[in-house]
């Protein structure tokens, strides 16, 4: 077991996103597995899109897109709106 000191030493805190952009952002990362290489384009499309535009197209890849890279079609139906 360990001791409480090895717990606290090892915790990691997260920090909260500043902007309400920013955790549309994780969560279409985390949902669409989206690579490191384009996490950036991610927060700037939620960043200058609206969320609700962000959320369907968001639905739309998950409804549309069974199999491949979710995260391309996403980049083009976000294109499109």
């Amino acid at each position: 077991m360990d001791s409480l000191a090895d717990i606290l030493k090892n915790k990691k805190t997260m920090k909260a996103p500043s902007y309400p952009w920013q955790d549309l952002a994780l969560q279409v990362i985390q949902e669409l597995n989206i690579p490191n290489f384009k996490r950036s384009a991610v927060f700037k499309i939620c960043k200058e899109h609206s969320s609700q535009n962000v959320k369907l197209a968001l639905n739309d890849t998950k409804e549309l897109c069974t199999s491949g890279l979710k995260w391309k079609y996403f980049f083009k139906i976000i294109d499109q709106k």
